[in-house]
């Protein structure tokens, strides 16, 4: 009866569209999925409500409502997740890292591409970690995907080296034209090696879009036109005549919808986390051309709830494996328990872990890094590769720069902006961290020592910085060691894109990692306490604010 029902429905729209009626448009898109399949968080091993096998399930609801359905990737897709990685570094180098062996069957395809094409994608725009891992893998990834991989503003700096991107795609759903114009943060260049971009330059989003949509008009006439962006919302093209709407990622936030005169924007959650929607009203007829009446746009959540497509899980299967093998496998001790939930208002020895391998490998004076995981773990005894990964979950390299005292002092009192000023009575009064700062943007520093008074005001709070003992003086000459997102200058770390680069690993901070605890065999256990919160009463508001948020957000 319900399948009889749904043919009967979809029998009586198409009628409505042969008679003039109104007909809805649906536009659905994911977004930095990075490499998210499975419905787990590898870092902890628990379940979580995120992922490309939820996400189907949420697509085959709403083509069973309308079939009239346009399914888009706005890109940062084949990276991030260790599901990926592993397949990624056995693509690369035709070994399994830390020497795994495995006698499944072969892992001849991208694991992103295979559940995608399975979905049925009709477009997914070029992300910045497409190219992490050389040109040789996105290609691989590339051609063994169903659908065209789009960006308007890459171009090709010598013809017959690396094969140009589309612009855009144009589809024609149930009688709609629409055409999508896929925009890369341009941005690129500032935190990718040169090697892994070849030829490929990155040009002005805006001045791409506004020939596309010219060329779009003269050539295809779509009824709609919408830019799917794998950039921020200060990035994505808002005042160019023509578009319909935007949908856009790689900040890993979320908006519902967001107007600007007639432009709707929206943002899906990363990871899977949520699907965005956007629902055109049109009125014409079959053949067009259709005239926009109205739209609209959401965000569906997804939640534990959210059944798993099993075939989607069936295909990924294999890689899930490898991926759970690589992450059991140990390779240190740890002399105690330990956990993140206060690392971001105190020293703690789990991000002294990362500075430390930071410090060794760039050589360096002093180094910045970010609590990147509020659920880190790592539990007395055998330590594996799981809970060091935890500590780092972003592909990200490391860099040593050619620094000095005033570039420190910058950067922590831009890091600062992470905490709200207090007085008196105020400072025993949470929250006292800013909503406005994503916390993986706040930055903890290494090699020098400090304190962050939080009764001074912004630009003003970094007290009592020294290096070796003596107050660190502004022309200090420093080696510092940072990310390669940090070197691009991102969340307001401005002072950094203009240093010189010493050294680039060539490798993941995480791999690095998984290394230097290999070799050393032991994790720190103690903090060094070399920073600390000032006055005592909003350090003691902080701890009480940092836990209540762990006990809500059931980190442990």
């Amino acid at each position: 009866m319900r399948i009889l029902s749904r043919r009967l429905l979809t029998a009586l729209f198409l009628v409505c569209v042969a008679d003039g009626e109104k007909v809805t448009l649906t536009v659905l898109a994911t977004t930095d999925l990075h490499g998210n399949i499975f419905p787990i968080d590898y870092f902890t091993d628990r379940a979580a409500g995120r992922g490309i096998a939820k996400i189907a399930t949420l697509v085959r609801e709403a083509r069973a409502q309308n079939p009239r359905i346009l399914l888009l990737d706005c890109g940062d897709t084949i990276q991030g997740s260790p599901l990926e990685y592993v397949y990624q570094t056995f693509t690369r180098t035709g070994r399994l890292p830390l020497n795994l062996t495995f006698s499944g069957p072969p892992l001849r395809q991208d694991p992103m591409m295979l559940a995608m094409n399975r979905i049925g994608y009709d477009a997914m725009v070029v992300g910045n970690h497409e190219f992490n891992f050389g040109l040789e893998n996105l290609d691989k990834a590339r051609n063994e995907a169903n659908f065209p991989w789009i960006s308007a503003n890459i171009e090709v700096a010598h013809a017959g080296h690396e094969k140009l991107f589309e612009p855009s795609v144009v589809k024609t759903t149930g009688g709609v034209k629409v055409a999508v114009i896929g925009i890369t943060t341009p941005t690129v260049p500032s935190f990718e090696k040169p090697e892994n971009l070849g030829s490929y330059r990155f040009t002005s989003p805006n001045a791409a879009v506004r020939k596309a949509v010219a060329r779009l008009r003269r050539s295809d006439r779509p009824d709609l036109i919408l830019v799917a962006a794998h950039a921020g919302l200060d990035e994505v093209p808002t005042s160019i005549a023509g578009i319909d709407a935007v949908v856009f990622g790689h900040t890993h936030q979320e908006l519902a919808e967001h107007r600007i005169g007639d432009l709707v924007l929206v943002q899906p959650k990363n990871w899977g986390i949520s699907l965005a929607r956007i629902d055109f009203t049109l009125e014409g007829n079959e053949g067009g051309p259709w005239k926009v009446t109205g739209k609209s746009s959401r965000v569906i959540p997804v939640t534990r709830d959210t059944p798993a497509d099993p075939d989607i899980l069936r295909l990924a299967q294999p890689y899930h494996e490898l991926a759970e093998r690589y992450l059991s496998t140990p390779v240190a001790e740890s002399e105690r328990d330990m956990d993140a939930r206060l690392a971001r208002v105190e020293d703690s020895p789990l991000v002294d872990a990362i500075q430390a391998v930071e410090l060794h490998y760039a050589r360096a004076d002093v180094s910045f890094t970010s609590l990147f995981n509020a659920r880190a773990r790592i539990r007395q005894g055998p330590v594996s590769v799981r809970e060091i990964a935890a500590l780092y979950v972003y592909d990200n390299e490391l860099y040593a720069i050619e620094g000095d005292g005033k570039m420190v002092k910058d950067a922590l009192e831009n890091s600062a902006r992470y905490f709200i000023s207090c007085r008196g009575q105020t400072c025993s009064q949470a929250p006292l961290t800013n909503p406005r700062v994503i916390p993986f943007n706040y930055d903890m520093a290494e090699g020098v020592e400090y304190a962050i008074d939080l009764t001074r005001p912004e630009g003003d709070r970094i007290r009592d910085l020294t290096f070796k003992g003596r107050p660190l003086m502004p022309a200090q000459k420093l080696r510092i060691a940072i990310n390669s997102y940090r070197a691009a200058g991102s969340a307001g770390y401005k002072m950094f894109p203009s240093a010189k680069i010493l050294w680039r690993s060539g490798e993941e901070i995480r791999d690095l990692m998984i290394r230097y605890y290999t070799e050393h065999k032991r994790v720190p256990v103690k903090a060094s306490g070399n920073w600390r919160i000032v006055p005592p009463e909003a350090a003691e508001t902080l701890r009480k604010q940092a836990l209540a948020e762990a006990n809500r957000d059931n980190l442990f």
